[in-house]
């Protein structure tokens, strides 16, 4: 038995992962998915969010694990996963990284994100300067995030987004050899991915190696339009030795 901690993207919360976990769970392992600080049910004020907080969120939940566990991160949070993984290498078996930002010691996420032009999402971010966060328009929901996805998936998105923190994505990531580069990588690339485009992830685990690659044809939320073949995915590198 594996432990899995799912950590969701950007607007986005544990939600994302609840058709991913049963399918989890069923072949024996345990996982458990998280609202990050000033997301879905965590009620921190979004001006108060900070990537420091964040990181520190995740490593006390792994704290509190007997054994290592294995971080899933998705989209902008792969970032919160790098960072986790250089403050608790002894405590964590693999880094998964699903459509995600896999970013090198010293960078931003905003600089990768600014190199994706490809990408559907920019024109339909809102920002909010006065609470350092923006939110994406639903407008671009269906389209941009959930084109393969079931229609009832884009109505209950329009409940459940919310806010997103903006100071992650400009602070730069502090990762070393010696702890970061110590746990194994695997990356999962969807290659119909309108928000993360499989350009600018092909970009990442090319500058970032990891272990191995797998593809999905999928648009940026395969834990709704495929969470079984995900699940077998998430298994296969779980068993990984």
């Amino acid at each position: 038995m594996k432990t899995f901690i799912l950590i969701h993207g950007s607007w986005h919360s544990s939600w994302n992962w609840h058709k991913v976990i049963p399918h989890l769970e069923q072949a024996g392992h345990r996982a458990m998915a998280i609202d990050l600080p000033g997301m879905g049910r965590d009620k921190t004020p979004i001006q108060d969010v900070k990537m420091k907080s964040t990181v520190e969120k995740i490593c006390q939940l792994i704290d509190g694990i007997e054994g290592k566990v294995i971080l899933v991160g998705h989209s902008k949070n792969g970032i919160m996963i790098s960072q986790a993984a250089e403050y608790r290498p002894q405590k964590i078996e693999k880094l998964i990284y699903l459509a995600a930002y896999l970013i090198p010691n010293g960078k931003t996420q905003r600089e990768y994100s600014a190199r994706d032009e490809g990408g559907w999402l920019k024109p339909y971010v809102t920002q909010h300067p006065e609470t350092n966060s923006h939110t994406l328009h639903p407008d671009i929901y269906k389209q941009g995030l959930y084109h393969d996805c079931d229609e009832d998936i884009t109505e209950m998105a329009k409940c459940i987004l919310s806010n997103e923190p903006v100071e992650s994505g400009f602070t730069p990531l502090h990762l070393t050899n010696k702890n970061f580069n110590s746990v194994p990588r695997y990356y999962i690339e969807c290659m119909e991915d309108r928000a993360v485009t499989p350009y600018i992830q092909r970009v990442m685990y090319t500058e970032t190696p990891c272990k191995k690659v797998y593809s999905m044809n999928t648009s940026h939320s395969p834990f709704f339009s495929k969470p079984r073949e995900l699940a077998e995915i998430l298994c296969d590198i779980a068993a990984i030795q």
